[in-house]
């Protein structure tokens, strides 16, 4: 029974901060750190990936509309060509993922995933946020929506996303940064960084499961399900507060509660160590 509240804290945990600029999997690191889930270092290392699955669930629901490129007119399908070049456009933002993806996945797990490296990249790309805020406070946005965002804009953003291999940076802090210094909009760039998030995740959760295997004892299915479900529904409400949040404020609060949690990380990890 513990376990399983543990299981449905880190759904929640992930469901609320996939979306938020904060970094997810620095966060479900955190949490286990202090209520470690009693589970093998492989399905934990698969667990932290795949649950993300969820909550991009989430987002193929909301947005079902505007991603699916087939629709009906006079009760015969017709091809959504806007949406198809969308899609290509994502695509294109994915390739230096799956690049870097393929060569740095395994060392950067080995090597980085620490308490430090968390505190101190919550703590950078809060101050980024801060500091990007500001100098955005006054200009004008290139790409007011999503469709606004080129070919080659849409590449550069899926640079940034290489960032958020880093524990502690967050994906959709990174693209969200990238989307803001490019020109678009917080909307704009929110809802970019929400259908990058599909195949992105798509594909980091079918390569973690192909490494784990697809034998799952019961226990381990059922801690799975529970926490993509459990993800999945928070996750709705997050997407929901964070796109009205940002249509009245900017993102800078964001960075300030990085920079809090990244100091009070580095404070615990210096104490224990005394």
């Amino acid at each position: 029974m513990l376990e399983m509240l543990k299981v449905i804290v880190l759904g929640i945990v992930e469901g609320i901060t996939e979306w938020l600029p904060i970094s997810s999997t620095g966060h479900m690191l955190l949490v286990d750190a202090v209520m470690p889930l009693k589970m093998t270092p492989e399905f934990k290392e698969m667990f932290f990936v795949v649950i993300q699955f969820g909550a991009i669930l989430a987002v193929v629901c909301m947005y079902w509309s505007r991603m699916w490129p087939v629709g009906i007119k006079d009760k015969k399908p017709f091809v959504k060509m806007d949406i198809i070049t969308m899609w290509l456009k994502i695509l294109v933002a994915l390739i230096p993922s799956i690049v870097f993806g393929l060569l740095l996945d395994e060392w950067l797990e080995e090597h980085l995933y620490t308490p430090n490296v968390i505190a101190i990249m919550l703590i950078f790309y809060g101050v980024l946020f801060i500091i990007i805020e500001r100098w955005n406070k006054n200009r004008t946005p290139l790409f007011k929506t999503m469709d606004d965002i080129g070919w080659k804009t849409g590449l550069f953003i899926g640079l940034f996303q290489v960032l958020a291999m880093v524990p502690g940076t967050s994906r959709s802090g990174a693209t969200i940064i990238g989307g803001l210094l490019l020109g678009a909009s917080r909307i704009a760039a929110a809802e970019f960084t929400f259908f990058l998030a599909v195949p992105t995740m798509l594909g980091a959760s079918l390569l973690k499961l192909v490494k784990f295997g697809i034998s799952f004892t019961s226990v381990e299915l059922l801690t799975l399900v529970v926490g993509m479900v459990v993800a999945f529904a928070v996750s709705i409400f997050a997407i929901k507060f964070l796109m009205n949040f940002i249509k009245k404020h900017d993102f800078t609060a964001f960075g300030w509660y990085r920079i809090v949690l990244g100091a009070i990380v580095l404070f615990v990890s210096w104490y224990i160590k005394m």
